[in-house]
């Protein structure tokens, strides 16, 4: 697909996440263009004096009082990403560093940036090509994102590297004269501008937002169809207890769909299962303010300096703190529904709970059922309590001080994203355990129909029968299978 973009605000974060996973090329508009290239103008204009504009004439950080004479502003814009390369693999997947570089042209389609339009179509085309900047996912110890970025921009002057498709880094210039595109040096304030602001987490926070909302979908099938399985009450999924709050109304009505009619086993289940639906919702809200953060962190001045009224201004827009606190906040209310989700895996090994074999053996003494799958989730949830302290917290001085305080936006990405990855890991094993219980007492009565046709899926890529195996080839299946989009339900 082919997204035209005629302003800035049509490279939104559905297109992003597109463009992320090479599913859409952009073209920027003849219109857009021409607005780029009045801005640049003026930009440029602005420049031509002798007023100190940070990391244009003057050196950056602890050397921003030193001023650069004209031969080496001629190379300053290039050379500000050779000293800050300074990370290494761990890499970026090619859908994070994609989803960088879009965030990055995003914020170069506002006139503040001042860059060129050649620039932002060369970005354009480097995301058509499938070119895609090796990107260090840690170490990124600065006040913004100057580490990583310095990476990217790197690659696009040819001195960094790339991506291959095996997913190590090669060096970029000759991959890049293969696709066509010939390293690009950066132009006067390009490369400051480059390097500024939070386009990285911005990025991943995008990606994070779309795969969040997938799991959540998959967490109320799951947890619903858990709920039908040990015939539990459907009196804490009463409409009632949503008024006021929009997002536990969706949760509460999605679970009812799911849990069915179907008879009640006793007057109370745990409250694992009664609390999920507030959770649920909490989480819900958790990934709309994610989403927020986003838009804003795409629509606001990011660039230091940025030209803005005829003059040279200084910003906060590197530090990411908005986008940072909202994935400490979403880990955290992930990492809860990992630990629910633990707790009710483990009642549905208990007989009292379902009426069903202890553990979920077809044969108690000689098959130990689910029981080990269960300790695979404690241990996984356990896991992703240290991701929930929030990333925000632990400035430490760089810079002969002049940064005292770091976002660690990239930290509070990697924790999010560990968060995503250890709730599908946690929900597999307890879709698994549905799975096992289906087998032995059959469909639970009432059971909705869609709740049916999605557990029938599962059981067409899960081995037959009910005897022990080595269940953690069944987890990785159904890892997959919620990765690729399984049971999603409208929210």
């Amino acid at each position: 697909m082919i997204h035209r973009i005629h302003r800035a605000q049509d490279l939104d974060p559905a297109v992003i996440v597109d463009v992320a996973r090479a599913a859409g090329t952009l073209e920027l508009a003849p219109e857009l263009l021409t607005e780029l290239a009045a801005s640049r103008a003026a930009t440029l204009a602005d420049l031509d004096g002798e007023t100190p504009v940070y990391g244009v004439n003057t050196g950056m950080g602890a050397f921003s009082s030193v001023r650069l004479d004209p031969a080496a502003q001629a190379h300053h814009q290039n050379t500000l990403m050779a000293g800050r390369a300074v990370g290494s693999a761990p890499w970026l997947r090619r859908d994070q560093a994609r989803a960088l570089l879009a965030a990055r042209l995003r914020t170069f389609l506002d006139p503040a940036a001042g860059v060129s339009p050649a620039l932002c179509v060369f970005l354009a085309e480097l995301l058509n090509a499938g070119v895609v900047p090796a990107v260090p996912a840690r170490g990124s110890g600065a006040a913004g994102e100057i580490i990583p970025l310095a990476h990217a921009g790197a690659a696009l002057n040819g001195t960094g590297q790339v991506l291959d498709e095996s997913g190590a880094a090669t060096d970029a210039a000759p991959v890049m004269r293969a696709a066509g595109l010939p390293p690009r040096p950066f132009e006067a304030k390009e490369g400051v501008a480059f390097i500024e602001g939070v386009p990285g987490l911005t990025g991943l926070a995008v990606l994070a937002a779309a795969a969040v909302r997938t799991l959540l979908a998959q967490n109320v099938l799951v947890s619903a169809a858990a709920q039908a399985v040990v015939r539990a009450s459907r009196d804490p999924l009463h409409p009632a207890l949503g008024r006021g709050d929009d997002e536990l109304a969706a949760v509460l009505a999605a679970m009812r769909e799911v849990r069915g009619d179907g008879p009640v086993r006793a007057l109370q289940a745990p409250v694992s299962f009664r609390v999920t639906a507030p959770a649920l919702a909490v989480a819900m809200r958790a990934a709309g303010a994610l989403d927020a953060a986003a838009g804003r962190a795409l629509s606001m001045i990011t660039d230091s300096p940025a030209h803005v009224d005829g003059a040279f201004v200084g910003t906060a827009g590197y530090a990411g703190t908005d986008l940072a606190v909202a994935c400490g906040t979403l880990t955290t209310a992930l990492t809860h529904l990992a630990d629910l989700s633990v707790s009710r895996l483990h009642r549905l090994l208990d007989d009292n709970v379902t009426g069903l074999p202890r553990q979920l053996s077809d044969a108690p003494g000689r098959h130990v059922g689910m029981g080990t799958v269960h300790k695979r989730a404690a241990g996984v949830a356990h896991r992703l309590r240290r991701f929930a302290v929030p990333a925000v917290i632990g400035s430490m001085e760089t810079s002969l001080g002049q940064e005292d305080v770091q976002s660690f936006g990239f930290e509070a990405a990697e924790c999010l994203a560990e968060a995503i990855e250890g709730l599908r890991d946690v929900l597999a094993c307890e879709l698994l355990a549905v799975h096992q219980a289906v087998l032995l007492g059959g469909v639970p009565p009432g059971l909705g129909d869609r709740a049916a046709e999605a557990l029938g899926a599962v059981a067409a890529v899960l081995p037959e029968g009910t005897g022990d195996r080595p269940f953690g080839r069944d987890v990785s299946t159904l890892i997959g299978l919620l990765t690729s989009g399984w049971g999603l339900i409208a929210l």
